[in-house]
Formats: structure tokens, sequence, C-alpha cells
């Protein structure tokens, strides 16, 4: 089993901001800072179910 890889916070906060203010599609954004862009698309999800701009259920 691969050694379980987890992102320093700074990048996270970093690509959902990209993503959030620059309105670039999400895929580049993910490609630009070396993620997954489905791991990203999660990110970004999360930080708007947090801030109450998606509905989570």
């Amino acid at each position: 089993m691969p050694a379980s890889r987890k992102c320093p916070d700074e990048l996270r906060q970093r690509a959902i901001r990209e993503v959030r203010t620059t309105g670039r599609p999400l895929a580049h954004v993910a490609k630009d800072l070396g993620i997954h862009k489905e791991a990203l698309r999660g990110w970004v999800r999360q930080a708007e179910a947090d801030h109450g701009e998606r509905d989570t259920g």
C-alpha cells in the first residue's frame, strides 16, 4: 500500500483561493499546482459548505 500524502494546509488554502477568486477552471489550477483535480474539487466543495454557500444535505 502506498504511503498517504497529506497536502500542506498552505497549498490547500492557496488552491481554494485561486479557484474561487480567479474564475480559472478547476482542472487548470490543479495542474498548475501539481494536485489531483478531484482532490481540489472536494476541497472547494467543502470550503463552500463551511461558508454556507453549498447545501450539504
